[in-house]
């Protein structure tokens, strides 16, 4: 339920407060914006109460709408739809939009007053024709769905496309929603897939997640995996549970739940929740992705977002680090080097930190050239042969039947 929001703070809390006890409703109504917000002032619903209900009072549409919002979610005073209603009757009928569709919304679903369908569909017409935008998408859906008045599609369209264009996300994704049925005329998923975008852009997630299904079902004639997965995966990643199982179902899902570990990880995009990515880089290892094979060792390492296990650690390093991936090699090999979760073998760890630096990871050659101190010429060979001996059995597989291994 919308409740109206002052454009500014119109000067300090001081300067309202002695206005306010001089009588001014004006000043009473921003005091007690201020205090329902938290804004310029700790929140504090008893004291919104008290200076919205002297505003109120005195006629003030903004301030009857407000106070019938505190009494709608019951802040600062005893919840009550029917006083809520009462309020919002009140500001409406001196032309306050945003009450005119406080009451349009009870109205529809029979809290404070009976419920009537017509008398929504009356007062949401009466808000969308001030320019409302999300009056106006309540509009379209009663045009939409034939309540209060009778169905009409292109009336439908029409008031939704209102309150798309003036920036209202959830009036975009309902057009495009509309466009994608059809009913009257053939549906227009390009048209849809165009609507989706604009929501997806500002960050709606169903949003995000119906345009990587239009882009994966071919909204511009051919499929665009590579986009349908970049918006699947932002929808993901702020928890919209159908976009997760979308991504499942792609091709190439196991790149998209590691992306998604990363992101949760790292809190990009998304609030940061090492259980979350835990959760995905586990899904994407299972597939057999290394990068995710080797994050989850990590995570198990350092007892991030799961219980700290060195041998979980040295078990998932390992099936990345046998897939060639230089980091899993270079976190192998200081773990058995160091007999963490593993036997100590620096033999072992010599070959992998060899192995780590053949294939470009940076920090090898340090790790190497530490473990290298406490090996004899002879260890360094062995470790060498067996370096020659994983590479070529990368190789020649059916050759070598798989690299040598030793306990670690």
């Amino acid at each position: 339920m919308q409740t109206h929001k002052s454009v500014s703070r119109a000067g300090a809390l001081a300067w309202f407060a002695g206005a306010a006890a001089r009588g001014n409703p004006y000043a009473q109504f921003n005091l007690g914006l201020m205090y329902k917000d938290g804004d310029g002032t700790p929140r504090d619903d008893a004291a919104a109460y008290l200076w919205l209900g002297r505003a109120a009072r005195q006629g003030l549409a903004f301030a009857q709408n407000q106070l019938g919002g505190l009494y709608f979610h019951g802040r600062g005073i005893a919840q009550s739809d029917r006083t809520a209603a009462y309020l919002f009757r009140l500001a409406a009928a001196q032309g306050d939009a945003s009450a005119q569709q406080n009451l349009g919304d009870l109205f529809r679903t029979g809290r404070g007053v009976p419920r009537d369908a017509a008398q929504a569909f009356a007062w949401y017409y009466r808000a969308a024709e001030q320019g409302l935008a999300s009056a106006q998408r309540r509009l379209g859906a009663c045009y939409l769905d034939g309540e209060g008045v009778a169905r009409s599609h292109p009336l439908a369209l029409a008031w939704l496309r209102k309150a798309a264009l003036a920036g209202d996300a959830e009036g975009a994704v309902a057009l495009g929603l509309a466009l994608q049925r059809g009913q009257d005329t053939a549906p227009d998923p390009n048209e849809a897939a165009h609507w989706f975008r604009v929501a997806a852009v500002r960050g709606h997630a169903p949003a995000q997640r119906l345009l990587g299904q239009s882009l994966l079902q071919g909204a511009a004639a051919t499929p665009d995996m590579a986009g349908a997965r970049a918006w699947l995966e932002r929808a993901a990643g702020q928890g919209d549970a159908e976009a997760q199982k979308a991504l499942t179902r792609m091709p190439g899902t196991a790149k998209a739940q590691f992306q998604l570990g990363l992101m949760y990880a790292h809190g990009h995009g998304v609030g940061r929740d090492d259980a979350a990515a835990v959760a995905w880089y586990r899904r994407a290892a299972e597939q057999g992705d290394a990068s995710a094979q080797n994050n989850l060792g990590v995570m198990y390492a350092n007892g991030q977002g799961v219980r700290q296990d060195d041998r979980l650690a040295v078990h998932w390093y390992r099936l990345a680090a046998e897939q060639g991936h230089a980091l899993a090699q270079y976190n192998l090999g200081g773990m058995v080097g160091s007999g963490r979760g593993a036997a100590r073998d620096p033999v072992c760890a010599y070959m992998w930190m060899l192995l780590a630096a053949d294939a470009g990871e940076p920090a090898a050659s340090e790790g190497k050239a530490a473990i290298a101190r406490s090996l004899s010429r002879g260890q360094i060979g062995s470790a060498d042969v067996m370096r020659r001996r994983w590479q070529n059995a990368r190789q020649n597989p059916q050759q070598y039947g798989g690299p040598e291994r030793r306990a670690a």
